[in-house]
């Protein structure tokens, strides 16, 4: 295995950590911005207020995005076989 297999490995392996990633994130940064702007306008300061959406509608993302996950991480996975296989990994 030379270093640019290596290199396009690892840089396939991030790109999918982001691309899996992405989708929750976006969801917590978005609720967030709401609930920051709900306790701005009502001068609400509870810390609960903060946590309890942002992380239920992180659960709810997850829970939603799951299949389409485990497709992305089985492709990967086939790929990474497929090249294990024909000698590209680990020889």
């Amino acid at each position: 295995m030379n270093e640019m297999e290596v290199i396009t490995l690892a840089r396939a392996a991030i790109w999918m950590a982001i691309e899996i990633s992405m989708p929750v994130m976006l969801v917590g940064l978005f609720v967030g911005l709401i609930v920051a702007l709900f306790q701005a306008l009502t001068q609400i300061q509870e810390m609960t207020l903060a946590f309890v959406p942002k992380i239920v509608a992180i659960f709810m993302a997850i829970y939603v995005m799951l299949p389409a996950f485990s497709i992305k991480m089985t492709e990967f996975m086939r790929m990474l076989a497929d090249q294990i296989i024909a000698g590209g990994v680990g020889s």
